[in-house]
């Protein structure tokens, strides 16, 4: 078990927290989605409590290794300054950690917040080199991780800074361990999985490694017709991973052999055009049009599934059922999230279009754990060591 902020002495401290404040912005520079800001919220104001002066981190798009305004962390300090209802002092410098921001961090007081620019300005950031690591570390002491988005790369802010610090991890980041943990170590069962996606290929690790966990897996996506057409039917112009068509009938029969109940779409809203305005209808898999697409799974799938995540203890989700950003191929993905919010049911999503798709629908708050890590979470579930995870101190 990792070491968290509540393990390690924060009186008088000065305490650096890496954040994932990689928000969206506007052409006028405006933050359009606040989320991870929020999220970073309750670890930050217990450290200011606790008598720490904080100083913060993150990164935010990609400046490509150089100083690029256009990506610099100033709304954010902004943004963060009137959810706290606090000054955050914001430091710009091009490098990072120069001598304007040595200097705000060795003054910084006791409850006092600051936030340091884009660690991306510099080159040494994604590379792990210790020469930066070591800087960020001369800020500080100790290292506090909350950035679980980031926790699946080796970067000199969420990994090189542990080698010169204590490393322990903030409350989000403690909080997506656990429930990832649960899910792979000791999940309530029944446990179905509903994974969506694209491309099968990318996710037969994930689905492998759930094999020996789940009870149910239900598949939807561009994936599905990967299956689909394993099977011998006609897909149209659907997406197709030719490459993993055998792959696909020995996930199902490696499914078959471990007692997985295994279920791909039995219906399919199509359309000729990839277009929310083009006339769309409703197939069985093994009456698809050859002419057209499938673009959502149909109503008795959307059933089928409600009625399996319904009867399951838990449930995680990785990847919409369809093209759910177009509102006509949306009801099968708004399907399975009304499903996770209604059921009683731990039920855990991975990020990304997932997490996307139910706060279109509005369906957050019957949700027991939305990732903030997409990539992250993909990678935890497919059973890989996060370095970001990895490099926090045992209990």
């Amino acid at each position: 078990m990792k070491k968290t902020v509540q393990d390690v002495d924060l009186k008088n401290k000065k305490v650096f927290v890496r954040c994932d404040f990689n928000v969206p912005v506007d052409d006028d520079g405006a933050i359009t989605d606040d989320r991870r800001i929020r999220a970073a919220v309750p670890t930050i104001r217990y450290l200011m409590e606790q008598g720490a002066a904080v100083i913060l981190a993150s990164h935010m798009g990609r400046p490509k290794g150089k100083p690029d305004m256009k990506y610099s962390l100033q709304p954010v300090a902004d943004r963060l300054a009137e959810i706290l209802e606090a000054d955050v002092q914001f430091v710009s410098e091009p490098e990072v950690v120069g001598p304007q921001t040595k200097a705000a961090a060795e003054a910084l007081a006791p409850g006092s917040v600051m936030l340091i620019e884009n660690v991306r300005f510099r080159e040494e950031e994604t590379k792990n080199e210790p020469g930066f690591s070591k800087e960020l570390a001369g800020l500080a002491d100790p290292f506090v991780n909350d950035a679980f988005g980031t926790a699946h790369r080796a970067h000199c802010s969420t990994v090189g800074i542990a080698d010169y610090l204590p490393a322990v991890s903030g409350f989000l980041m403690e909080k997506e361990i656990r429930f990832f943990g649960d899910l792979l170590e000791d999940p309530k069962k029944p446990f179905t999985a509903v994974l969506g996606g694209s491309k099968v290929a990318d996710k037969i690790p994930l689905i492998e490694n759930l094999l020996d966990k789940v009870d149910t897996i239900l598949i939807g996506g561009g994936m599905a017709f990967t299956f689909v057409k394993a099977q011998g039917n006609e897909i149209g112009t659907s997406l197709l991973d030719s490459d993993s068509l055998q792959l696909s009938l020995d996930i199902m029969e490696k499914a078959k052999a471990a007692g997985v109940d295994f279920l791909i779409p039995q219906d399919v809203v199509c359309a000729k055009e990839f277009n929310n305005d083009s006339p769309a209808s409703v197939h069985a898999v093994t009456d698809m049009p050859a002419d057209e697409m499938g673009l959502d799974i149909g109503p008795a799938t959307s059933e089928i599934y409600r009625q399996k995540i319904m009867e399951s203890a838990t449930v995680v989700w990785n990847g919409p059922m369809g093209v759910f950003e177009m509102d006509n191929f949306a009801a099968g993905t708004k399907a399975v999230a009304a499903a996770m919010n209604d059921s009683d049911a731990v039920t855990v999503i991975g990020g990304g279009d997932s997490a996307a798709a139910v706060r279109k629908f509005d369906m957050e708050e019957g949700i027991s754990h939305i990732s903030t890590g997409g990539g992250a979470s993909l990678e935890f579930l497919e059973g890989k060591v996060l370095p970001g995870v990895a490099c926090l101190d045992e209990k």
